[in-house]
């Protein structure tokens, strides 16, 4: 999705619904599974105890791009 839309532009609305789409269903299927879920939750609260502890906040992690 991230290519189409930088390949196409401000005619990414109308050119990249088929990625669009794709990339949805896939969010879905992650959100919905309880087992993600739990694992992002964890982390979470993990990373609030150290802040708490430290004052420190961690620096977000840079995902690599979409293909």
């Amino acid at each position: 999705f991230t290519k189409c839309c930088q390949e196409t532009g401000i005619l990414m609305v109308v050119k990249c619904r088929q990625e669009n789409t794709a990339l949805k269903e896939c969010l879905v299927g992650y959100y919905s599974d309880p087992s993600f879920y739990e694992e992002c939750k964890a982390e979470y609260l993990k990373q609030r105890e150290e802040y708490r502890a430290t004052g420190i906040k961690k620096k977000r992690q840079k995902f690599a791009s979409n293909m």
